[in-house]
Parts: C-alpha cells; sequence; structure tokens
C-alpha cells in the first residue's frame, strides 16, 4: 500500500510504453517486501532538465533512463561513476544526500546475457548502432577481452566519434562502416558476435524491416538485440532462420536492472525474480 513511508522509483524516455522495468522492479521490491513503486515517465527532450531536477525536488530515490536521454542527462548530474564517465553515458541515477549521480549499468548486462550463450573474450564482435547502449556495450566488451570491433551506423560520423574515444581510452582494434549491404555482408563473415543496439524494431514498430537478413549470418554467430519489446524482434527471426544462435533483448534488461536495483537499494534481488516477472507478464515460459 502507498502512503507516505513509500519510496519512489521510476525510468524515463522518449517513447517510454514499451518498458518492462516497472514490471521487474514492483516484483522485487513485493517479494522483499520493500515500501517502494517503480513507475514510467514519458519525458520529451526540452524537458529533461525540468525533469531531473524536479524529480531530485520531489524526493525520488533513484531513476532508469532510456532512448534518447542517456548522454544527454549527464549534463544535469553532479557526480559519474567510474564506468559512466569512461563511457559517456547514463542508464542508472541516484538521488541522494550529496546530489544526483550517474552510473552505467547497461554494458554490465549486456555482457553477462553474453556470456551466457558464449564468452566476449577473444571473440569478433559488430555492434549496430553508435548511441548511448552501444557505448555502453562496446567500452564493456573490449574492457571484457574481446579481440575486435565494427561499429556500423547510419551516421558515420557519430561512429568515427565512438571510435576515437574507445582508442583514446583503451588502445582497441576498432573499425567503423556504414549500414551499407554489401559491407556488412562482407564484414558479417567473420563476425562471432553480433549486437543490434538500434531501435528499429522496437514496438510499435514491429513490422519495420530489419537492418540485417538471414544471408548476411552464419550458423555459429551470436545475435543479441537489445531491442526486448517484441521479445522476438525481426532481427532474431532473421537469425534463426540462419541458424545463428539468437539472444533476446530481455536477458540484458533483467541483469542492468539487477545492477540498478543494487545501487539503489544496497540488495542484491534474485534474477528469478526479474525472469519470472517479466515472462508472466508475457505469458511465457521462463527463458
Amino acid at each position: 500500500m502507498i502512503n507516505g513511508e513509500t519510496k519512489v522509483f521510476g525510468i524515463i524516455g522518449d517513447p517510454i510504453e514499451h518498458t518492462f522495468s516497472p514490471v521487474m522492479h514492483n516484483a522485487a521490491f513485493k517479494k522483499l517486501d520493500m515500501n517502494n513503486i517503480y513507475v514510467p515517465f514519458n519525458v520529451k527532450a526540452e524537458e529533461l532538465e525540468d525533469a531531473i531536477s524536479g524529480a531530485y525536488a520531489l524526493g525520488i530515490r533513484g531513476l532508469n533512463i532510456t532512448i534518447p536521454h542517456k548522454t544527454e542527462v549527464i549534463k544535469y548530474l553532479d557526480y559519474l561513476d567510474i564506468a559512466a564517465g569512461l563511457i559517456g553515458a547514463v542508464n542508472t541515477i541516484e538521488f541522494g544526500k550529496n546530489g544526483i549521480v550517474g552510473h552505467n549499468t547497461d554494458g554490465i548486462g549486456a555482457v553477462r546475457a553474453i556470456n551466457e550463450i558464449s564468452s566476449v573474450k577473444n571473440k569478433s564482435i559488430m555492434i549496430l548502432g553508435a548511441g548511448g547502449a552501444a557505448r555502453a556495450i562496446a567500452f564493456q566488451i573490449l574492457l571484457s577481452g574481446a579481440k575486435n570491433l565494427i561499429i556500423s551506423n547510419r551516421t558515420i560520423e557519430k561512429a568515427s566519434e565512438l571510435r576515437d574515444d574507445l582508442i583514446e581510452k583503451l588502445e582497441p582494434d576498432v573499425q567503423i562502416i556504414d549500414l551499407d549491404h554489401d559491407n556488412l555482408k562482407i564484414k558479417l563473415k567473420d563476425t562471432d558476435i553480433l549486437i543490434n543496439t538500434t531501435p528499429i524494431g522496437m514496438y510499435p514498430h514491429t513490422n519495420k524491416k530489419p537492418l540485417l537478413t538471414a544471408d548476411m549470418m552464419h550458423e555459429n554467430m551470436v545475435v543479441n538485440d537489445i531491442v526486448y519489446n517484441p521479445l522476438k524482434t525481426g532481427l532474431l527471426n532473421e537469425a534463426e532462420k540462419a541458424g545463428a544462435k539468437p539472444i533476446s533483448g530481455v536477458k540484458m534488461l533483467i541483469y542492468q536492472g539487477v545492477e540498478s536495483f543494487k545501487i539503489w537499494s544496497g540488495a542484491e534481488p534474485p534474477v528469478e525474480i526479474f525472469k519470472k516477472a517479466i515472462m508472466d507478464h508475457l505469458h511465457l515460459e521462463i527463458i
């Protein structure tokens, strides 16, 4: 029951209708008997600064940050933890007595999800996209020992910025290419792990054609789409046709959520609570 002692958490983004985060976190709060609630907030880009200062003023304890605010939100924070500072993007905010602190749990969540199928260490990896989530995942997979990385993005200048930042901070083997079909097809022949960080195929635009098709993939490839609504995107359907190993974005959602929960509460929720909450919500079996 919500009362004067209830602690409020939430997620901000635009759009926000697709989010499963409230389902996960509220299930964990209930299971652990915590007087907390987690709420989604649709926040436009021009409202971001007001939303952050307003949340702090209202005593909201923590927020997750999703598309398109993960990099822009840094302007309105007091501090960044080491990971968020290195990555240059934030997906978790902690409001405390000492101010507003930004964290990033996206990369950890993605690597943990992929590692269930195949270690990223010594692997050739391609990331589609160059936004906030791509930054987090790129840094984390390189820190986790990936052999090399290709960043493919519609805007080549944005991919170049990410590549240059990675090289400056970590000195890895990083290439960039555009989304030209022929270029992608050539590079994908030697790709072990493909990660889509673009919103293509995300609800409600589920009928939009995926960036890649089955004929561009191979059966030894691991394909991770971080879009989690729908559970099986067009890209993952194409991966299955190619005999590749698909990983739903719900896995990353679960593991980054667990890390955010720990930051806010100091408690580590059982992963199964998060899994069951989402699968029950979707009327599916536990993944």
